[in-house]
């Protein structure tokens, strides 16, 4: 997807996001994160907001610590999420395309890797919030899911801090049902490899497949759908390793 791809998804997102808060009330449980309140998933997902503009706006080439969250709630709290996401909206749309700061995870460039980080970051906040409102959740383009799950295998679980591991090697294919992505990744007590399947060649045998939309994937490997919610073949144990353990 292009850069300016995900911040049209990062604006989109974080709208829906601050309008089911206020529907849902911000001292509303939210069921995909158990130990949370709406006003716990606004202050962390407005601080993360306000992280990377930092690291957009002013630049740093090593890691900046976020700042603390804000003492507020109701009304103002949601205020100050909308603030928050604007300006990072306002930073990416402004952001020079030879922009040069610190990343979490190798990207084509720090500018890509921001606008896509933040889409995916609000776009799952944004379910939860939903979740905590209640009733349809809005729906994830197929394109922008394969992009998430390409992410989330292919970048955060290739880190060393990756607990998605068995002392087994084991293997996991997961396949669109709408689009032809898939991906092959190999479970061993090192970090999982991922990599991106051809379409056109032959897949190779594996002991589990995870099978749905790619929305649906998107949303189960984030672990906001069960996996009863997509199919499983085969072996069902990297299919229990990746739900108990996959958890960012």
């Amino acid at each position: 997807m292009e850069i300016t791809d995900h911040i049209n998804t990062l604006a989109a997102e974080g709208h829906l996001l601050a309008a089911a808060a206020q529907e849902a009330g911000t001292g509303a449980p939210v069921p995909t994160c158990p130990d949370w309140q709406v006003r716990d998933l606004l202050r962390h997902t407005g601080r993360v907001h306000r992280w990377a503009t930092a690291f957009v706006v002013e630049g740093h080439t090593s890691y900046h610590p976020a700042g603390e969250e804000p003492d507020l709630d109701g009304p103002q709290l949601i205020d100050w999420f909308r603030e928050g996401h604007g300006l990072l909206v306002d930073a990416l749309k402004t952001a020079p395309a030879g922009l040069e700061c610190w990343t979490i995870m190798p990207a084509p460039s720090p500018l890509a890797f921001w606008a896509r980080r933040q889409a995916h970051e609000t776009t799952i906040h944004r379910v939860d919030a939903e979740s905590a409102r209640g009733g349809r959740l809005s729906p994830v383009t197929a394109d922008h899911a394969v992009d998430g799950i390409d992410e989330l295998l292919r970048s955060f679980h290739s880190r060393p801090r990756s607990r998605v591991r068995s002392d087994t090697p084991r293997s996991l294919r997961v396949r669109t049902t709408d689009t032809d992505a898939a991906w092959t990744v190999r479970l061993s007590p090192q970090p999982p490899q991922t990599v991106r399947d051809d379409a056109s060649s032959e897949a190779v045998a594996v002991d589990c497949e995870l099978s749905a939309t790619a929305e649906e994937l998107y949303l189960t490997l984030w672990n906001r759908l069960p996996l009863t919610a997509i199919t499983v073949t085969g072996d069902p144990e990297p299919a229990r390793i990746w739900s108990e353990n996959s958890a960012i």
